[in-house]
C-alpha cells in the first residue's frame, strides 16, 4: 500500500530551528501546490511499478497527471475536516517484479524522490524569479514572506514556497520506516532474510505504531515526528543553500 499523509504546517520560531511559513489552509496556493505533490507522488508510484513490468495501475487508469483519479474521497474529506489525509494508494503486484524485493522498494523509492524533485524545482524556480522573496536568517532558516515578486506574481510565489515545503514535508514523512509508509517497503529490501518473518509482523502492527504516534505528537505534544521531518526539511535545505 502506497500512502502518504500531510502533516499540518509548523512554525517555530526559535534561533536555529526550522520556520515553516506555508500559507493558510483552504486557499488556492495551498491547494494547488498540495493537489500537485500528491498527484506526482502517486504517478511516480505508477509509472515505475509500470516500467518493472506491474501493469495493474496502468490498467487501473492511474498511469495520469490527472488529480481526480489520484485523490482518495476519505482521505480528501478528512485533510480538510482535521488537516490530515491522504491520497488514494496505488495498486501494485509484486507478483509481476523480476526482482520483488528490489523492484518494490524502487517503486516505493519513487513517490518521495518525485516529492524530493518537485521541492528542488520549485526552490529554484524561486531563487530565479523572485529571489526577494527570500530572507536567509541563518544556516538553518529560510524565510518566505508573502506578497512579494519582482518577475512573478504574489500568487504564483506562494504556490512556489506552498510547494517547496509541502513536497519536503511528504517526502520526509513517507521515508518513515513504519507501514503503510514508502519507507517501511524501502527499509525491507535490506532485511537479512532469516527475519523477513519478524519484519513482517512489524509491518502488520505498523498502522496501529503510526496512529500511536500521531496521538502523542497532536494529543500530548510529543513531537516524534516533527522532529524527524523537521532535521529532513533542514537538511535538504541545507545542501540548497549550497547553490543559491
Amino acid at each position: 500500500m502506497y500512502r502518504e499523509c500531510c502533516l499540518r504546517s509548523i512554525a517555530r520560531g526559535q534561533k536555529g530551528g526550522t520556520l515553516f511559513l506555508v500559507s493558510d489552509f483552504f486557499n488556492p496556493p495551498f491547494i494547488i501546490a498540495i493537489l500537485a505533490a500528491l498527484t506526482v507522488h502517486e504517478w511516480a508510484h505508477a509509472v515505475t511499478a509500470n516500467h518493472f513490468g506491474d501493469p495493474t495501475a496502468k490498467q487501473e487508469g492511474r498511469l495520469t497527471l490527472n488529480p481526480i483519479a489520484h485523490l482518495d474521497p476519505l482521505g480528501t474529506l478528512m485533510f480538510f475536516l482535521v488537516h490530515f489525509g491522504w491520497g488514494k494508494p496505488v495498486p501494485v503486484d509484486p507478483r509481476y517484479f523480476k526482482h520483488i524485493r528490489r523492484d518494490s522498494a524502487l517503486v516505493s523509492l519513487a513517490g518521495p524522490l518525485s516529492n524530493l524533485v518537485l521541492a528542488v524545482f520549485s526552490f529554484f524556480l524561486l531563487m530565479i524569479f523572485a529571489p526577494q522573496v527570500m530572507h536567509i536568517g541563518s544556516g538553518e532558516e529560510l524565510l518566505f514572506t508573502h506578497g512579494v515578486g519582482a518577475r512573478f506574481s504574489a500568487f504564483f510565489v506562494q504556490i512556489l514556497s506552498n510547494s517547496l515545503f509541502i513536497n519536503l514535508g511528504l517526502m520526509a514523512f513517507n521515508l518513515i520506516p513504519i507501514a503503510p509508509l514508502d519507507g517501511s517497503k524501502i527499509l525491507q529490501a535490506f532485511i537479512p532474510y532469516q527475519y523477513e518473518s519478524a519484519y513482517d509482523s512489524f509491518l502488520d502492527r505498523g498502522p496501529m505504531i503510526l496512529i500511536g504516534l500521531l496521538i502523542l505528537e497532536r494529543a500530548l505534544g510529543i513531537p516524534i515526528l516533527i522532529t524527524w521531518i523537521s532535521f529532513m526539511i533542514d537538511g535538504v535545505l541545507k545542501v540548497l543553500m549550497m547553490f543559491a
